[in-house]
């Protein structure tokens, strides 16, 4: 007797990827059902006084208007859970080791290449050095405390230097110091670079660095960020 085919997962429809964004988003910002709420009213009133100031006036008129106020307030209220779900996503991460590599790997988009794993890392206290390569040039990303990180930024930014002589290198450290760069605000930093090299200097860069890069498998990773958790489910 043939076996049966497991039944392939379901995937979460719309519906439950909205609750499933509501729920995380609420979990930081309590006061998200009041402010939805308040959004949709307003949809709904300022529908229904341009139905009273538009002539003729005819009850058809203000339903109508009404419903387009409503639609408009839902619209409003996605944009608004999809940008909070966004901050919640930046708080609940901030200060876990693996942090910045979620952020590196989900937020910089097709520009920059960067990988979760981080390129040095020092067991002991999980202290961890990111790198990314884009038009902006090279950017390494210090996790941790500046005085433990010294060794090991100044090991990848000399690695980098032997195989990208003339590419620019940038060292950011997240944190919340007077010279550091928040986590919220990391993947917007990089985006902002002025463009340095074109795209087949990256990619050149890019093979260059890989070629030398000491494999990473047998160092212990942090485990803090689990980025199916970590990030924000968003409704398709």
């Amino acid at each position: 007797m043939a076996a049966r085919s497991t039944p392939a997962e379901k995937k979460p429809n719309f519906f439950s990827q909205l609750k499933s964004l509501f729920v995380f988003t609420k979990d930081v910002f309590p006061w998200l059902p009041w402010a939805l709420g308040g959004i949709l009213l307003a949809g709904i009133w300022v529908g229904i006084l341009i139905g009273f100031l538009i002539p003729p006036f005819a009850i058809w008129s203000i339903v109508l208007w009404g419903v387009t106020g409503l639609l408009f307030g839902i619209l409003v209220c996605l944009m608004t859970m999809t940008r909070l779900s966004t901050r919640a996503m930046y708080q609940k991460i901030d200060g876990r080791p693996g942090a910045v590599g979620h952020v590196l790997s989900t937020s910089l988009g097709r520009a920059w290449q960067a990988a979760e794993t981080p390129v040095g890392v020092n067991p002991k206290t999980q202290d961890a050095v990111y790198r990314t390569v884009g038009r902006g040039g090279i950017v390494v990303v210090g996790e941790g405390a500046r005085g433990r990180l010294t060794r090991l930024i100044n090991e990848e930014r000399s690695k980098v230097k032997r195989v990208a002589s003339g590419v620019p290198i940038t060292v950011l450290y997240v944190g919340h110091g007077d010279d550091d760069v928040a986590i919220g605000d990391l993947a917007k930093t990089i985006k902002k670079l002025p463009k340095a090299i074109n795209r087949p200097t990256q990619a050149a860069v890019i093979k260059r660095i890989d070629s030398v890069s000491q494999s990473l498998a047998s160092l212990p990773i942090p485990k803090g960020i689990d980025p199916m958790r970590a990030r924000a489910p968003r409704p398709r």
